[in-house]
């Protein structure tokens, strides 16, 4: 529901600007020599992946033809790299490993020891070093309070299944295991700054494979922000938001942050262990109306103790989506709805990939090993990103060597593309996301939207199998139907969850900004021949304290306030504006708390009349 702050106009300038981050080599660093050798020709776009510096690329093409084999181009930049001064630091090889952390000395001198084109060779010397340089002094890793949050899913590599991780709830670091976690995060190519901030946010409990996701998320969040974000949309549009008095912490003596728990599952999930049937919450909290409230889990840190201390200091039930559906979606939800009696709505989502897109099982290669998908992202990868894909794999027969492996699913990952045919990836089609977040199909297909606008609604929607998980208890208590105060609408996740319930909506009154996702609720509504009333509005500021007690007054009252406020200035890819519930439209999160309070409020008194 949370509003990205990044948007493009067109598909076409979508894959313009994500091709020139992922191959296009700066103009300046090319000689005026060599014959002109763009990123779109396959042999230079292949060797620049590789990491190759384009300077030796042009040269090797030149010196030997465009049609010559690719070994023999390969073979000749390897000796340019060898007779080449230590200097030369700034070759795309040299910077690659810089940027992982390793020390500019040993780079070079592990370059010049096995050749530029020898990456795997490159990489294992390196590590080995990290290892003996981390065997024999102490690590102090420096803490930053900043973290980012781009979901991705677990990675099935059996490789990292021995490293067993601590139970140790202390300090990061301030044990032998994290030590040992350290070390592990280091020995694969990430800096100590990176591996720190990991095990800072995500504590002792996570294994290897959590922790590295969790580093190559910020690394890609870096990568939105630098590359991919239009700078019209940085530029706030908004009202200046009214930011409310904070509310008094009920009795809170320990001022220690929220966690994120492990494994993210809430009270519990469908079809895991660890089911919770009962909680206390506080007495304010208690009782109708419902409220439910949604955000990403990784926001920065105080700001689910904020959102919990002014929504009645009730606690987050945190959950990633990965855990009923085929799609990792880490989000916080603060409500005070039963949680005993959930049950799953029908039918049940797809579990896995294969189970959700079948006809994928056929090219999927067996050194793929993913099972889940990333979190939906509201940009797509381009047509010259798996075109090179396609490049990279055809030049190999048989099974790839793991450099080229690797490449490939780290874009992969990334871009969260599914196999379409042999050495073909793909990006999902917007239809394939509704089926992912348990929309019907063409929820979001037609009516003035762009696939660009598909793209970017059905990235900030909620998970409705997972919210309609939660709703489930509300079927027995409105048997005949419920109203609903519904806040920063989207496309309409939370009415579709009810509706897939089977839970009448007597009333919906929505508050949505965007036009087109107004336009798509109303279509769900008369295409699922609703009987109910549906009232729109298009900001939450326009929804006055008077207003909202009139509709009470009319409808007899709401049974449920949900919704999910921006996440533009909490979320991780945002490293221009990341100023948390105090940010442009982050803040209107105290929009939701005001209505929330005039609804309660309100309430109470309609029942003593």
């Amino acid at each position: 529901m949370a509003q990205d702050s990044a948007g493009w106009n067109t598909d076409d300038e979508l894959d313009f600007e994500i091709d020139n981050y992922q191959s296009s080599p700066p103009s300046s660093s090319l000689q005026s020599s060599p014959p002109a050798v763009t990123s779109s020709d396959g042999l230079f776009a292949t060797l620049i992946d590789m990491g190759f510096s384009p300077e030796n690329i042009a040269r090797a093409i030149e010196e030997h033809g465009p049609n010559a084999d690719t070994l023999v181009i390969i073979d000749a930049i390897s000796k340019y790299s060898v007779n080449c001064e230590a200097s030369s630091s700034k070759s795309k090889t040299i910077d690659h490993f810089l940027a992982m952390g390793f020390e500019e000395e040993k780079v070079i001198k592990a370059i010049h020891e096995h050749g530029e084109d020898n990456i795997e060779e490159i990489a294992n010397a390196l590590i080995s070093s990290a290892v003996s340089d981390a065997a024999k002094a102490e690590v102090s890793p420096v803490i930053k309070e900043e973290e980012d949050d781009i979901d991705w899913s677990e990675s099935d590599d059996e490789k990292y299944a021995d490293f067993l991780s601590s139970d140790d709830e202390r300090v990061p670091n301030s044990s032998p295991e994290n030590g040992n976690q350290l070390r592990s995060l280091k020995d694969m190519g990430f800096s100590e700054l990176e591996a720190s901030l990991a095990l800072e946010r995500c504590g002792g409990k996570v294994s290897i494979a959590d922790l590295a996701d969790f580093i190559c998320a910020a690394q890609i969040a870096r990568e939105f922000d630098e590359f991919h974000a239009d700078p019209e949309e940085q530029k706030p549009s908004v009202k200046k938001r009214r930011i409310e008095p904070r509310r008094e912490s009920r009795s809170s003596a320990d001022d220690e942050p929220l966690r994120l728990p492990i494994p993210m599952i809430g009270f519990g999930v469908p079809n895991e262990p660890g089911l919770i049937t009962q909680r206390s919450l506080p007495a304010i909290a208690q009782g109708p109306p419902f409220f439910y409230y949604e955000n990403v889990a990784l926001a920065p840190k105080g700001v689910w103790d904020t959102i919990s201390r002014h929504l009645y200091d009730v606690l987050p039930e945190f959950v990633d989506s990965k855990y009923i559906c085929a799609a990792a979606r880490k989000r916080g939800y603060v409500h005070n709805l039963p949680i005993s009696g959930r049950y799953q709505v029908q039918p049940p989502p797809k579990y896995t990939i294969s189970e959700a897109f079948p006809l994928t099982k056929k090219w999927w290669p067996t050194w793929d090993k993913r099972t889940k998908l990333n979190c939906i992202l509201t940009v797509n990868a381009s047509a010259q990103l798996t075109n090179r894909i396609r490049h990279a794999l055809e030049a190999h027969t048989g099974e790839p060597p793991e450099g080229a492996k690797k490449y490939v699913i780290d874009q992969c990952k990334k871009w969260n593309l599914v196999w379409v045919g042999k050495n073909k990836a793909a990006p999902l089609e917007p239809d394939e996301m509704e089926t992912l977040l348990g929309f019907p199909r063409n929820h979001t297909r037609g009516g003035g939207m762009s696939r660009t606008d598909r793209l970017k609604s059905l990235g900030n929607s909620f998970q409705v199998d997972t919210v309609a998980y939660h709703l489930s208890v509300l079927k027995p208590l409105f048997p005949n139907g419920i109203n609903v105060l519904s806040l920063f609408t989207g496309i309409g996740g939370g009415e579709v969850a009810l509706h897939r319930l089977q839970i009448p909506m007597k009333t919906v009154v929505s508050v949505e900004i965007s036009a087109v996702n107004r336009n798509i609720l109303k279509d769900f509504w008369e295409q699922t021949n609703q009987k109910g009333t549906l009232i729109e509005f298009a900001d939450v500021q326009d929804l006055s304290n008077e207003k909202i007690v009139e509709l009470m007054k009319k409808f007899g009252g709401f049974d449920l306030v949900i919704g999910g406020s921006p996440c533009n200035n909490l979320a991780g890819g945002n490293r221009v504006s990341r100023s948390g519930l105090e940010g442009e439209q982050s803040c209107l999160f105290f929009e939701y708390c005001r209505i929330l309070e005039v609804v309660r409020e309100t309430t109470k008194k309609m029942r003593r009349s």
